[in-house]
Protein backbone atom coordinates (compact mmCIF):
# COMPACT_ATOMS: atom_id res chain seq x y z
CA UNK A 1 0.00 0.00 0.00
CA UNK A 2 1.25 3.43 -0.94
CA UNK A 3 1.01 6.23 1.65
CA UNK A 4 1.34 9.26 -0.64
CA UNK A 5 -1.15 12.06 -0.04
CA UNK A 6 -3.83 12.70 -2.63
CA UNK A 7 -2.50 16.15 -3.34
CA UNK A 8 0.98 14.80 -3.97
CA UNK A 9 -0.36 12.10 -6.29
CA UNK A 10 -2.39 14.67 -8.27
CA UNK A 11 0.49 17.17 -8.63
CA UNK A 12 2.94 14.42 -9.59
CA UNK A 13 0.61 13.01 -12.24
CA UNK A 14 -0.42 16.34 -13.73
CA UNK A 15 2.74 18.46 -13.57
CA UNK A 16 5.88 16.72 -12.36
CA UNK A 17 5.43 13.48 -14.29
CA UNK A 18 3.09 14.74 -17.01
CA UNK A 19 2.30 11.82 -19.28
CA UNK A 20 2.80 13.82 -22.49
CA UNK A 21 5.57 16.26 -21.61
CA UNK A 22 7.64 14.15 -19.20
CA UNK A 23 6.94 10.52 -20.15
CA UNK A 24 6.19 11.25 -23.84
CA UNK A 25 3.11 9.03 -23.79
CA UNK A 26 0.09 9.99 -25.87
CA UNK A 27 2.03 11.99 -28.43
CA UNK A 28 -0.27 11.05 -31.35
CA UNK A 29 -3.35 12.96 -30.12
CA UNK A 30 -1.08 15.64 -28.65
CA UNK A 31 0.31 16.44 -32.08
CA UNK A 32 -2.82 15.69 -34.09
CA UNK A 33 -5.63 17.32 -32.12
CA UNK A 34 -3.82 20.28 -30.62
CA UNK A 35 -4.51 22.62 -33.55
CA UNK A 36 -7.64 24.23 -32.06
CA UNK A 37 -8.50 24.94 -28.43
CA UNK A 38 -12.07 23.66 -28.72
CA UNK A 39 -11.04 20.31 -30.16
CA UNK A 40 -8.13 19.97 -27.72
CA UNK A 41 -10.34 20.57 -24.68
CA UNK A 42 -12.90 18.00 -25.80
CA UNK A 43 -10.21 15.43 -26.59
CA UNK A 44 -8.71 16.09 -23.17
CA UNK A 45 -12.11 15.46 -21.59
CA UNK A 46 -12.56 12.22 -23.53
CA UNK A 47 -9.08 10.99 -22.56
CA UNK A 48 -9.64 11.94 -18.91
CA UNK A 49 -12.93 10.03 -18.86
CA UNK A 50 -11.31 6.95 -20.39
CA UNK A 51 -8.44 7.25 -17.89
CA UNK A 52 -10.88 7.32 -14.96
CA UNK A 53 -12.82 4.28 -16.16
CA UNK A 54 -9.62 2.42 -17.02
CA UNK A 55 -8.14 3.24 -13.64
CA UNK A 56 -11.09 1.79 -11.74
CA UNK A 57 -11.16 -1.28 -13.97
CA UNK A 58 -7.40 -1.76 -13.72
CA UNK A 59 -7.63 -1.67 -9.94
CA UNK A 60 -10.35 -4.32 -9.94
CA UNK A 61 -8.63 -6.46 -12.57
CA UNK A 62 -5.35 -6.35 -10.68
CA UNK A 63 -7.04 -7.41 -7.43
CA UNK A 64 -8.85 -10.26 -9.21
CA UNK A 65 -5.76 -11.48 -11.05
CA UNK A 66 -3.69 -11.44 -7.86
CA UNK A 67 -6.45 -13.36 -6.07
CA UNK A 68 -6.51 -16.11 -8.72
CA UNK A 69 -2.72 -16.05 -9.11
CA UNK A 70 -2.76 -14.98 -12.77
CA UNK A 71 -0.92 -11.64 -12.92
CA UNK A 72 0.45 -12.59 -16.35
CA UNK A 73 -2.99 -11.74 -17.82
CA UNK A 74 -2.74 -8.16 -16.59
CA UNK A 75 -1.61 -6.48 -19.81
CA UNK A 76 -4.13 -8.13 -22.13
CA UNK A 77 -6.94 -7.49 -19.63
CA UNK A 78 -6.08 -3.79 -19.47
CA UNK A 79 -6.04 -3.53 -23.25
CA UNK A 80 -9.49 -5.13 -23.54
CA UNK A 81 -10.96 -2.76 -20.95
CA UNK A 82 -9.41 0.31 -22.59
CA UNK A 83 -10.62 -0.70 -26.05
CA UNK A 84 -14.14 -1.31 -24.75
CA UNK A 85 -14.26 2.01 -22.92
CA UNK A 86 -13.08 3.92 -25.98
CA UNK A 87 -15.75 2.25 -28.09
CA UNK A 88 -18.40 3.42 -25.62
CA UNK A 89 -17.02 6.97 -25.63
CA UNK A 90 -16.86 6.95 -29.43
CA UNK A 91 -20.50 5.84 -29.73
CA UNK A 92 -21.59 8.45 -27.17
CA UNK A 93 -19.79 11.31 -28.94
CA UNK A 94 -21.06 10.18 -32.35
CA UNK A 95 -24.63 10.21 -31.04
CA UNK A 96 -24.45 13.42 -28.98
CA UNK A 97 -22.15 15.59 -31.10
CA UNK A 98 -21.58 14.51 -34.70
CA UNK A 99 -19.59 17.72 -35.36
CA UNK A 100 -17.15 16.89 -32.57
CA UNK A 101 -16.98 13.30 -33.81
CA UNK A 102 -15.91 14.58 -37.26
CA UNK A 103 -13.50 17.13 -35.74
CA UNK A 104 -11.71 14.49 -33.67
CA UNK A 105 -11.59 12.20 -36.69
CA UNK A 106 -9.19 9.29 -36.49
CA UNK A 107 -7.78 10.49 -33.17
CA UNK A 108 -10.87 9.41 -31.22
CA UNK A 109 -10.49 5.68 -31.98
CA UNK A 110 -6.74 6.12 -31.49
CA UNK A 111 -7.40 6.67 -27.79
CA UNK A 112 -7.58 2.87 -27.74
CA UNK A 113 -3.92 2.67 -28.66
CA UNK A 114 -2.99 5.70 -26.60
CA UNK A 115 -0.08 4.47 -24.55
CA UNK A 116 -0.80 7.11 -21.88
CA UNK A 117 -3.93 5.21 -20.85
CA UNK A 118 -2.18 1.86 -20.75
CA UNK A 119 0.73 3.54 -18.94
CA UNK A 120 -1.69 4.87 -16.34
CA UNK A 121 -3.03 1.39 -15.61
CA UNK A 122 0.45 -0.11 -15.37
CA UNK A 123 1.93 2.75 -13.32
CA UNK A 124 -0.86 2.78 -10.74
CA UNK A 125 -0.57 -0.97 -10.32
CA UNK A 126 3.21 -0.80 -9.91
CA UNK A 127 2.92 2.04 -7.39
CA UNK A 128 0.50 0.03 -5.26
CA UNK A 129 -2.27 2.64 -5.15
CA UNK A 130 -5.58 1.83 -3.50
CA UNK A 131 -8.85 2.66 -5.29
CA UNK A 132 -9.12 6.28 -4.16
CA UNK A 133 -5.44 6.95 -4.89
CA UNK A 134 -5.91 5.37 -8.33
CA UNK A 135 -8.81 7.73 -9.04
CA UNK A 136 -6.79 10.76 -7.96
CA UNK A 137 -3.89 9.54 -10.09
CA UNK A 138 -6.20 9.17 -13.11
CA UNK A 139 -7.67 12.63 -12.53
CA UNK A 140 -4.19 14.12 -12.25
CA UNK A 141 -2.98 12.33 -15.37
CA UNK A 142 -6.09 13.42 -17.28
CA UNK A 143 -5.70 17.00 -16.08
CA UNK A 144 -2.05 16.98 -17.12
CA UNK A 145 -2.91 15.51 -20.51
CA UNK A 146 -5.61 18.15 -21.03
CA UNK A 147 -3.27 20.91 -19.87
CA UNK A 148 -0.60 19.81 -22.34
CA UNK A 149 -3.17 19.70 -25.17
CA UNK A 150 -4.55 23.13 -24.30
CA UNK A 151 -1.11 24.73 -23.99
CA UNK A 152 -0.09 23.33 -27.34
CA UNK A 153 -3.38 24.32 -28.99
CA UNK A 154 -3.13 27.85 -27.65
CA UNK A 155 0.41 28.26 -28.92
CA UNK A 156 -0.44 26.73 -32.31
CA UNK A 157 -3.42 29.07 -32.70
CA UNK A 158 -1.14 32.03 -32.00
CA UNK A 159 1.48 30.74 -34.44
CA UNK A 160 -1.09 30.99 -37.24
CA UNK A 161 -0.81 34.77 -36.94
CA UNK A 162 2.98 34.89 -36.50
CA UNK A 163 5.55 35.26 -39.21
CA UNK A 164 7.36 31.95 -39.10
CA UNK A 165 10.29 31.26 -41.42
CA UNK A 166 9.43 28.80 -44.19
CA UNK A 167 12.09 26.36 -43.03
CA UNK A 168 10.23 25.68 -39.75
CA UNK A 169 6.59 26.01 -40.82
CA UNK A 170 4.21 23.18 -40.06
CA UNK A 171 5.51 20.11 -38.29
CA UNK A 172 8.95 21.54 -37.54
CA UNK A 173 7.64 24.45 -35.47
CA UNK A 174 5.16 22.14 -33.74
CA UNK A 175 7.97 19.82 -32.68
CA UNK A 176 10.08 22.76 -31.52
CA UNK A 177 7.23 24.10 -29.40
CA UNK A 178 6.58 20.62 -27.97
CA UNK A 179 10.24 20.35 -27.00
CA UNK A 180 10.21 23.74 -25.32
CA UNK A 181 7.01 22.86 -23.44
CA UNK A 182 8.65 19.64 -22.29
CA UNK A 183 11.67 21.57 -21.04
CA UNK A 184 9.46 24.00 -19.14
CA UNK A 185 7.67 21.15 -17.41
CA UNK A 186 11.05 19.87 -16.20
CA UNK A 187 10.96 22.90 -13.89
CA UNK A 188 8.23 21.18 -11.89
CA UNK A 189 10.56 18.30 -11.01
CA UNK A 190 11.44 20.06 -7.76
CA UNK A 191 7.85 19.66 -6.58
CA UNK A 192 8.08 15.87 -6.64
Amino acid sequence: MNTESYWSIFINASLVNNFVLAYFLGICPFMGVSGKMETASKMGGAVTFVMLISSVCAYGIHALLVAINAPFLQLISYIVVIASTVQLVEMFIKKMSPALFRALGIFLPLITTNCAILGLALFQTNKGYDLSQSLVYALGAGAGFTLALLLMAGIREQLEFAEVPNVVKGTAITLLVAGILSLTFMGFSGLG
